[in-house]
């Protein structure tokens, strides 16, 4: 998209699915092998309710996601990992 766009509207990329912070946070730990326990306190907001992106004008352009959140969080993290061996 970033070769072949030049107009002067932002494009919100994302796959147009909601997930609550609560499912990320799961799969951030599912991912990383992470075996603590996730605490979330309801006595403290966490920002607007929802944070679905409008991905309509990508989608118009006929750009769709390749790879699911899940697994580009799976490669970030593989990629991060790889790096701290060096």
């Amino acid at each position: 998209m970033m070769n072949n766009y030049d107009g002067e509207q932002h494009l919100n990329v994302g796959t147009g699915e909601d997930i609550t912070i609560r499912e990320l946070a799961g799969a951030v730990q599912r991912i990383i092998g992470f075996e603590g326990e996730l605490r979330f306190n309801p006595e403290y907001p966490d920002g607007t309710p929802r944070k679905l992106l409008d991905v309509s004008k990508l989608k118009a352009l006929g750009w769709k996601p390749k790879i699911s959140l899940e697994e580009g969080i799976r490669r970030t993290y593989e990629w991060y990992v790889s790096r701290l061996s060096r």
